[in-house]
């Protein structure tokens, strides 16, 4: 995520800013141009705004809600204070989703504009009517509001033994299985089963299957997480999701002029140029490489405050390979 500046006095703010920190100029996001604007009263603010739910601006020929909230399908009762705090949770995850699928220049088309190819959110409480749990299912992603409980969230990521869990994560998993089904479903998928496997194994039978039995203890030579030997759909979805982690990472490292030069004799892995903004690369090795340095160097500062490492991965060459399938595939998109 890059960061910006105030388009009245140029001091810095950052995405979830509604106004300048010095001069207090009111700020709406505009997400075609991928800047700030100066509120005035040519401008028209989604209506979520008010909630402190959303800070970015609409077009009003597409009613009353931005890009990102026109998207949602349920959500919680804002008299539901408890809920609608996990709400506000979820949604900050979900416009940082939606600003990077905007930089991918991937379809953003609400299911309530097309049903059969549109995407929809529902975020809903454990109990509701359909059962319904985090996941993917007909271009309708369900996230179940506990997992904006940090608690909640983290005694569900030792039971599973993941090593990562947050809310943006599980967004970029489950928008992986939506662009799966209206980007390839369709398509010649025989570079897909080569990397990934057939994904006409059948997928109750596959989680089931795993669930039950025991990792091959070697799945790290070939996946990017344990999950990911569920099934092919599994293993694209969370390959995905390391796609989009790398891809953002490195856009603010751009935006921010990072490099790194290690006072090392061995340094060459370790090592980062400033670096280009990653929207704009075409070779995945150029940027693959820059985010080896930056993820050590992220996990390192962590380290040093005592917390857990940032990015808790390492990347096989099979895996690295999947990633970089994923990239071309959307480099045809995006160019």
């Amino acid at each position: 995520m890059r960061i910006f500046e105030c388009p009245n006095c140029q001091t810095l703010i950052f995405f979830e800013n509604t106004e300048c920190v010095r001069c207090k100029t009111l700020l709406g996001f505009n997400i075609e141009t991928k800047n700030f604007d100066a509120v005035t009263d040519s401008h028209q603010l989604c209506s979520n705004y008010g909630l402190k739910l959303c800070n970015w601006l609409v077009d009003p020929r597409y009613g009353q809600y931005c890009t990102a909230c026109s998207l949602n399908r349920n959500v919680p009762n804002v008299n539901d204070k408890e809920n609608f705090v996990k709400w506000r949770h979820l949604e900050t995850a979900k416009h940082r989703l939606i600003y990077q699928l905007h930089q991918l220049n991937l379809p953003l088309i609400p299911r309530s504009q097309d049903v059969e190819n549109g995407l929809a959110f529902d975020f809903l409480g454990v109990i509701n009517p359909h059962n319904a749990t985090t996941g993917h299912a007909n271009g309708v992603i369900t996230i179940i509001l506990k997992e904006a409980d940090s608690v909640y969230r983290e005694q569900m990521r030792k039971r599973l033994s993941e090593p990562y869990r947050t809310l943006l994560g599980h967004f970029r998993h489950e928008i992986g299985h939506y662009y799966w089904k209206l980007l390839l479903k369709n398509g010649d998928l025989s570079g897909f089963r080569e990397l990934f496997g057939d994904e006409r194994t059948n997928y109750d039978n596959s989680l089931q299957n795993y669930y039950a039995s025991d990792t091959p203890k070697d799945w790290a030579q070939s996946y990017i997480t344990e999950y990911a030997t569920a099934h092919p759909w599994e293993d694209w979805a969370e390959t995905w999701a390391h796609y989009l982690h790398l891809m953002d990472t490195l856009e603010t490292a751009s935006s921010l002029g990072l490099s790194i030069a290690p006072k090392i004799t061995q340094s060459s892995y370790f090592t980062m140029d400033e670096c280009q903004d990653p929207y704009q690369i075409r070779g995945f090795k150029e940027i693959f490489n820059p985010n080896v340095a930056l993820t050590c160097a992220a996990n390192s500062l962590s380290r040093s405050m005592g917390l857990p490492d940032i990015y808790p991965f390492i990347i096989s060459k099979p895996v690295f390979t999947k990633l970089k399938f994923i990239h071309e595939y959307l480099l045809k998109i995006r160019f």
